[in-house]
């Protein structure tokens, strides 16, 4: 049937009736709105499988593969772009945890005002509906590959987003976490159950290159960094716009905070995103040997990872496709859901309550759910319009950042304003509009140093400036202006602030009762301020050790991923 067996109908219904069951059954427990945007009940297990399935999702492996295909190994930077980041989260997830926030909006409010919360929920839920978008179009195009057009991608995008629906939304954060546990171990099943079978088909690794020499004799398709398009500048700054972004991608909030501690959060944060990374590993060996093994035959090269799966999977085992699909529908499934009511908590906790305060938390529950729902309808408009899955992903690299100078101003500087918070998310996001126009890049190519920099490029026939460059400019524009407009404008109540930086110095105490979002509970004393340098305006905490061997940790686990990856292809 086209490449679908019984067998693998079977284990692909038995995934996805028993997933929606459990999810179902979390939704008993919800009775309020922290239940369900913020539970704070999990352990460093369910918050690892947490960290890693709301990470991971079915459109990286897609993008990762089809990267890889065309450019070769430095393709696995279009995922491997956190990698430099992901120490840093053991130091962020602590201070996320800390705000003792429902959403991401509530720390904006508390550190500026209620205005620049709803800009951050403005551009929080447009993050959301590319990010959704993105997930359901790369979904659906390798089971369409995979099923040999047997399910196609618009009725895949509908099937998926209707089971997710339905137990996201009853269940809210906590169904999403209990769920993530069962996706994340399908999802490391989906990311090497084809890497074997497809390296014994081309020769293994020593067969992959002696055929790239074959094939591609004017290019190193195993090379980490290529010279002209991801080359060291390219990484350097996809990885900075990573880092800075992170913080501002709402459903991390959720990520960092559900744990019980701010060590559940920090492991779940850093542990789970580290093995997301080894799963890059085997999407791009993936994409790599499928270029030998068709020989660059191709057309779609977001086809790459499903037809792979069609062809080899039906080999080796009945039902081995369905659960490869299976696991495909993890990995999307596990970070919907997430997303999905993380907009929802946006929507009900940072719009509708304070217009209409004072009703009951049944009310506000249903906010909730009808509004995550919305998004997601959007997410499904936004799905069928895009054309393919990297644009999407270049794309939502720029979204995520334009409210990242704001944030991080207000964390560090207390003479961050209002009016820089402003000024910085709008110099940041006009920045990204006026550089993405190919006006803008014919007028920049006439300068003479530009060339030599390779800030222009041309694409489609159009000369656009690059992406790195890109990046650079509107990351500059945003803490400049956030900068020069604080320094000349009203301050921020002094009251204010201090509450706000007590929050980030005063560690969460065990089973510690939150009353009011981004504010420290009854009986909590405030920690001293022990900052680098006291007698000014900065606010940059001295780390503890354990911040320090927890992040030197994670910078280990960096380098023996790389190194690792270059053992295998040398």
């Amino acid at each position: 049937m086209n490449g679908l067996a019984v067998a693998d109908w079977l284990a692909l219904g038995a995934y996805l009736i028993g997933v929606t069951f459990l999810g179902v059954w979390a939704s008993r427990q919800v009775k309020s709105m922290s239940d369900f945007v913020m539970p704070r009940k999990f352990g460093k297990v369910m918050m690892l499988m947490h960290g890693f399935g709301t990470s991971t999702h079915s459109d990286q492996a897609v993008s990762v593969a089809s990267k890889c295909y065309t450019s070769g190994l430095s393709g696995i930077w279009y995922q491997w772009m956190w990698l430099f980041a992901t120490p840093f989260f053991w130091l962020i997830a602590p201070m996320m945890r800390r705000f003792r926030a429902l959403t991401t909006a509530d720390v904006f409010a508390a550190r500026y005002s209620q205005s620049v919360a709803i800009l951050f929920c403005v551009f929080g839920l447009a993050k959301f509906v590319v990010t959704i978008g993105n997930m359901l179009k790369g979904s659906g195009e390798v089971i369409e590959a995979s099923t040999g057009a047997l399910i196609s991608s618009e009725a895949s995008i509908i099937v998926i987003t209707i089971l997710f629906v339905v137990y996201g939304l009853a269940g809210g954060l906590r169904a999403a976490i209990i769920t993530d546990f069962i996706q994340g171990v399908l999802t490391l099943l989906f990311s090497f159950l084809l890497l074997p079978v497809v390296l014994n088909a081309v020769g293994g690794i020593s067969g992959m290159k002696a055929s790239f020499a074959e094939l591609t004799p004017d290019k190193d398709m195993l090379s980490l960094v290529t010279p002209g398009e991801i080359g060291v500048f390219y990484i350097s700054m996809i990885a900075l716009n990573s880092l800075l972004s992170v913080t501002v991608q709402p459903h991390n909030m959720g990520t960092c905070g559900a744990g019980r501690t701010e060590v559940d959060g920090a492991v779940g944060f850093m542990g789970g995103t580290f093995l997301k990374r080894i799963c890059t590993v085997a999407w791009c060996l993936t994409g790599l040997a499928a270029y030998v093994y068709y020989k660059g035959n191709i057309e779609n090269p977001d086809h790459v990872y499903g037809t792979m799966a069609a062809e080899f999977l039906p080999t080796l085992l009945p039902g081995l496709l369905g659960l490869f699909l299976a696991g495909l529908l993890a990995t999307v499934m596990g970070s919907c859901d997430s997303f999905m009511i993380s907009a929802s908590g946006l929507v009900s906790e940072n719009f509708y309550r304070p217009v209409f305060p004072n009703q009951s938390e049944h009310h506000y529950l249903w906010v909730a759910r009808l509004s995550g729902l919305l998004v997601v309808l959007a997410a499904i408009a936004y799905a069928y319009w895009l054309s393919d899955v990297i644009a999407g992903l270049e794309i939502l690299w720029k979204l995520n950042a334009v409210m990242a100078p704001a944030f991080w101003l207000g964390v560090f500087w207390r003479g961050a304003t209002t009016a820089g918070a402003w000024t910085a998310t709008f110099l940041t996001a006009f920045t990204w509009w006026i550089t993405g126009l190919s006006s803008t890049a014919i007028a920049i190519a006439q300068i003479p140093v530009v060339e030599s920099l390779g800030i222009v490029v041309e694409k489609n026939s159009e000369l656009m400036i690059t992406i790195p460059w890109q990046m650079l400019a509107y990351l500059t524009a945003g803490f400049a202006g956030g900068i020069l407009v604080s320094l000349f404008t009203r301050k921020n109540d002094p009251e204010q602030l201090e509450r706000f930086y007590e929050l980030m110095r005063t560690p969460v105490q065990e089973n510690e009762e939150i009353e009011t979002p981004c504010r420290l509970p009854s009986g909590v004393t405030p920690a001293p301020r022990h900052v680098f340098f006291p007698e000014t305006s900065l606010e940059l905490p001295i780390p503890t050790w354990r911040a320090i061997s927890g992040f030197l940790v994670g910078w280990f686990l960096v380098f023996a991923i790389i190194g690792s990856v270059w053992w295998i292809v040398s």
